[in-house]
């Protein structure tokens, strides 16, 4: 058993509190990771929130980690202590029907006791004062130590500084995915990205490398116009600033609609928008953000029987075990951007302070 520090969320609601946590060793096809860098995400502090209906407490949140191996359960054959990894929070196992369709990336083999906060035989690793502590998304990336099934890590190349990549577990694939994979933006197209976060400009970043020749940017905070343009975005507009809906914008703007258009906020009402801006006979909505519990959307039937495409992505549509040491090679050659993503560096015991920052929008 290792003793280390963690950011433990007792309750929903309350700041993350820095504990001593005991992490048990890996059991069969378990993959124990010292954990080097993680990011911040609003998908954590959704589930914080107590908005999340999956959320279980007390549990370590964090979900985009970079590390090395510690120790390995056994059977485990892909990784070996001393490798430099990256958790994954859609695993791959290679053998479910999902894994074997090329259609999704969505592998189902732990699904239901990752959902429940356990690892795959239905235990935790973690305690802290005598308490179970639940996992979170099958990675807790806040603990110094975690523990994660061998099906749920990415062995990627050693050199890679883990403080930036640990950021391809999941922002910056999710956006580049859903406009590589997802909608397959091809050249010459206009696009709309709603939401300048990290996850929108990594929309914005993948449009651009796809060749799209107009990318419109749309948020609130006119404070992310210059870091979106820095990435890609040809320019950038405030529904608020407009007195017209902002699809009925878009339209006029584009002659008819943009050919794709990116959600990546989780806010229902734009996810109509967003639908809404897509041009008549082609084009292609992608749903990137998470709304929150029970929410629903809402559109004209009609949007759809003219032409216009709704869908959803995950990660990006990447299968991760195979594409994310794709993705550090990418960005090790200097075909992605993942630095520039990198607003503020904190040390871990700040955790808190870095959860300020994101709802700040800074």
């Amino acid at each position: 058993v290792i003793k280390c520090k963690a950011a433990v969320a007792w309750e929903a609601g309350k700041p993350l509190s820095f504990e001593e946590v005991e992490v048990a060793p890996p059991k069969a096809h378990e993959v124990r990771i010292k954990i080097v860098a993680t990011a911040v995400c609003h998908t954590d502090a959704y589930t914080l929130s107590g908005a999340d209906p999956e959320g279980c407490f007390p549990v370590i949140l964090g979900h985009e980690g970079a590390g090395i191996v510690e120790s390995v359960g056994e059977g485990v054959t892909k990784v070996k202590p001393g490798d430099t990894v990256i958790p994954l929070y859609i695993p791959q196992c290679g053998e479910c029907k999902f894994c074997k369709n090329p259609k999704t990336n969505l592998c189902q083999k732990i699904r239901i006791t990752q959902g429940k906060g356990v690892m795959p035989d239905g235990t935790s690793r973690f305690t802290c004062k005598g308490k179970q502590i639940f996992h979170f998304m099958g990675t807790s990336t806040f603990s110094e130590y975690t523990v994660v099934a061998d099906i749920s890590v990415a062995k990627i190349d050693a050199a890679a500084p883990l403080d930036k990549v640990c950021l391809l577990g999941c922002g910056i694939s999710t956006g580049y995915g859903a406009a590589v994979n997802t909608a397959k933006v091809e050249p010459g197209s206009t696009c709309a990205v709603f939401g300048l976060g990290g996850v929108g400009l990594a929309v914005i970043m993948g449009c651009k490398i796809a060749g799209a020749s107009r990318i419109i940017g749309i948020d609130l905070n006119k404070d992310k116009y210059a870091k979106a343009k820095e990435f890609g975005a040809t320019e950038c507009i405030s529904p608020e600033d407009l007195k017209k809906p902002i699809q009925e914008v878009l339209v006029e703007m584009t002659d008819g609609g943009v050919d794709y258009s990116f959600e990546c906020i989780g806010n229902v009402g734009v996810m109509r928008a967003a639908l809404e801006a897509c041009h008549k006979g082609w084009g292609v909505s992608v749903i990137v953000g998470v709304a929150a519990a029970g929410q629903e959307i809402s559109t004209r039937p009609f949007q759809l029987v003219t032409g216009r495409t709704w869908k959803g992505t995950a990660f990006g549509g990447w299968k991760s075990v195979d594409s994310v040491p794709k993705l550090v090679t990418d960005y090790m050659s200097k075909k992605i951007k993942v630095d520039e993503f990198v607003t503020h560096t904190l040390p871990f015991d700040k955790i808190n302070e870095a959860f300020e920052l994101m709802h700040a929008g800074k």
